[in-house]
């Protein structure tokens, strides 16, 4: 249990990198920052492979399906949602909504689990979830009262912010299959390791990336000249106003956020209950925080503060309730 706690605490602080890059990057569309990002995921998974390509030859046809499967919503579709969400209404809310996947992971897997390991009882299982959103409401509260006070000068409009907001919420659906989707096939499937999943998932993002890389910059010059261009045309595909600096942002979150993080959290799920793993997608809520207030070059609030104390307590008091009773 405890590497299985460590690696999803390495995925966590990994995948927290993916919520600042829209901000670093704020005139890049969030579809862009999405198949950039995994166009690297998969020429990064390539060398990997090389290395591990007699495990790699013997995935079946019904396992390449399943990763790519996994690799559109759990890569393409999440990510592309949620840089778009933060672009449009800021981090905040966005952060907030997918703040919520701790409860909602684990909700969702304890309700219909794989195998009865993977659940426990609603009685242990209600109070580190209350402690843990309790803290959710606490950080997220302090970022939506900060959100106001510097956007009262109306940077951004409401129909904006409600659409961040909507989007943000296909972005929590997403991420709310994917890892209790890829936990129970790598529970099935146990002779697949938690590396050569993750550079499978690596290889079958890359056609799909490609594809939608290529296809925006297609539907690009066919809406230039257009009256509703509007971002589409203000892009300048394919490297966009800052070549360099994107293709080391993206460069980084392929290998660190999505092949190195995608391993660490295989392994998590392999060795951890579904509804525990879930919840301990709250180390990505952390670092998240944790990145972005460095950005912002500034202390958290005391309610924040606060409010990662109860994250930190719920989770341990969830680690806790699925360790076995000794007998």
């Amino acid at each position: 249990m405890l590497s299985g706690v460590l690696a999803a605490l390495g995925a966590g602080l990994l995948w927290g990198l993916v919520f600042i890059t829209p901000l670093i990057l704020p005139d890049y569309p969030g579809v862009i920052l999405s198949f950039g990002r995994y166009v690297a995921f998969g020429v990064i998974a390539l060398i990997p492979a090389w290395f591990d390509r007699q495990r790699i030859a013997q995935l079946r046809r019904q396992d390449w399906l399943a990763a790519g499967k996994l690799a559109l919503v759990g890569n393409l579709i999440y990510y592309s949602a949620l840089a778009s969400a933060i672009q449009l209404a800021d981090a905040p809310l966005p952060t907030m909504l997918i703040g919520t996947l701790p409860v909602v992971i684990a909700i969702c897997s304890n309700w219909s689990p794989l195998y009865p390991g993977d659940s426990i009882a609603w009685n242990k299982l209600a109070l580190p979830l209350l402690i843990i959103l309790a803290g959710l409401l606490l950080v997220n509260a302090s970022e939506m009262a900060h959100f106001t006070k510097d956007n009262s000068s109306g940077q951004r409009s409401i129909a904006e912010y409600v659409k961040g907001g909507l989007i943000a919420l296909v972005a929590v659906a997403a991420w709310t299959w994917y890892p209790i989707m890829n936990s129970r096939y790598m529970k099935v499937y146990t002779h697949i390791s938690s590396s050569t999943w993750a550079t499978a998932q690596g290889l079958a993002t890359l056609p799909l990336a490609l594809i939608g890389y290529l296809g925006y910059g297609l539907f690009a010059q066919l809406k230039r000249g257009s009256a509703d261009a509007g971002s589409v045309v203000a892009f300048h595909f394919p490297l966009g106003s800052t070549p360099l600096k994107f293709i080391v942002a993206m460069a980084v979150l392929g290998l660190l956020a999505s092949w190195l993080g995608t391993l660490l959290w295989n392994l998590a799920s392999q060795k951890l209950p579904t509804s525990l793993a879930g919840q301990l997608i709250v180390f990505e809520t952390l670092s998240a925080l944790l990145y972005a207030f460095i950005l912002r070059g500034s202390l958290p609030a005391p309610q924040i503060l606060i409010g990662v104390v109860l994250l930190c307590a719920g989770v341990t008091l969830a680690v806790r309730a699925f360790q076995p009773v000794p007998h």
